[in-house]
């Protein structure tokens, strides 16, 4: 596997994308406008800047991919200046976010700490040059993922062998194929029509896209406890958008920018994914196995080859290390 950062050519422009006036700044929003992205950060970002500059500048969400419907373009998608900022999912371009996806990896950090910290420590150092010509103003991760399966019970390794498992990229996929498993990429826009008819078998993924995408009506069994890591996103702005900001409101922007809005966000992620989890358990028709001990193990020590050789590939060890405080 190898990785090539993407170049920001010569024609790349880097003004404000703007239709509808000067002052009003495009979100990309690739999901739906009930995704828990519009309420945990777009909203208080576009109230930030509106109450920040006296309602001169303005943050519009374009929802469901109204600027264009790849969730994997959406960083081009700001470099090239179709949006002024926008959301994206690491995995959906593994090749720009070598380092950034050391995060993702099973056991990389414990199941308990949040993501949006860990990230924000390896930053300045380690991540940085990842984000070529943009002004970072998030990053965070999903909940823990689990499996979530159309009609297999997974209890250990041996159970996922030959199956179809939807991965978010490279991480997951290999993941998945350390377990036994065969990787499908596809959008998770798309994964509710894949379990419906059998294109696959299952997904990891965090709990939030039980209710996020309605997965929950398509899933019939959730296998949780082992770490398997977790999804990273981020929410980049393009530098000549927010260079041309007025001081006013690039001073309301950075009362929100970097961690406290990845925390916000991620914090809405988890509690979206608790109140998912929870409804499931108490659904009919979805089975939740928690795997603890050697049951966990068992998945654990399955997935420690793919975490160590992933690190070693990239030379992520500066970036691990700083992600996990040491």
């Amino acid at each position: 596997m190898k990785h090539h950062l993407i170049a920001a050519s010569a024609g790349v422009s880097l003004c404000l994308a703007t239709s509808a006036g000067a002052n009003e700044l495009k979100y990309a929003n690739w999901a739906s406008p009930m995704h828990t992205i519009v309420a945990a950060q777009v909203d208080p970002l576009a109230k930030a800047l509106d109450e920040g500059t006296g309602g001169e500048t303005t943050l519009r969400s374009y929802n469901g991919g109204e600027l264009g419907a790849g969730p994997a373009d959406q960083f081009v998608r700001v470099l090239q200046g179709t949006a002024d900022m926008g959301w994206g999912v690491h995995g959906y371009t593994s090749s720009q976010f070598p380092k950034s996806l050391v995060l993702e990896l099973p056991g990389a950090l414990p199941l308990d700490q949040p993501g949006y910290a860990a990230l924000w420590r390896a930053f300045p150092d380690e991540l940085a040059q990842e984000y070529p010509r943009t002004e970072v103003i998030a990053l965070w991760a999903s909940e823990p993922n689990i499996l979530m399966m159309r009609d297999k019970e997974v209890h250990s390794p041996a159970d996922l062998k030959g199956l179809k498992m939807r991965v978010a990229g490279s991480i997951s996929a290999e993941a998945m194929e350390a377990l036994g498993a065969t990787p499908v990429q596809i959008p998770m826009t798309q994964v509710y029509n894949g379990l419906q008819t059998g294109l696959i078998d299952g997904v990891i993924s965090g709990a939030s896209v039980l209710s996020d995408f309605k997965l929950n009506e398509v899933v019939g069994s959730i296998t949780s406890g082992p770490n398997f890591g977790r999804l990273t996103f981020y929410t980049v702005m393009s530098q000549g958008a927010y260079d041309g900001l007025s001081d006013e409101a690039r001073a309301a922007l950075d009362t929100l920018k970097g961690e406290e809005i990845s925390r916000m966000t991620e914090e809405a992620w988890v509690a979206t994914a608790d109140e998912a989890l929870e409804a499931a358990r108490q659904a009919d028709g979805i089975t939740v196995l928690d795997l603890e001990g050697d049951e966990a193990q068992a998945f654990n020590d399955a997935l420690a080859s793919v975490t160590d050789a992933y690190v070693a590939e990239v030379g992520g060890e500066a970036a691990l290390a700083a992600i996990r405080g040491e």
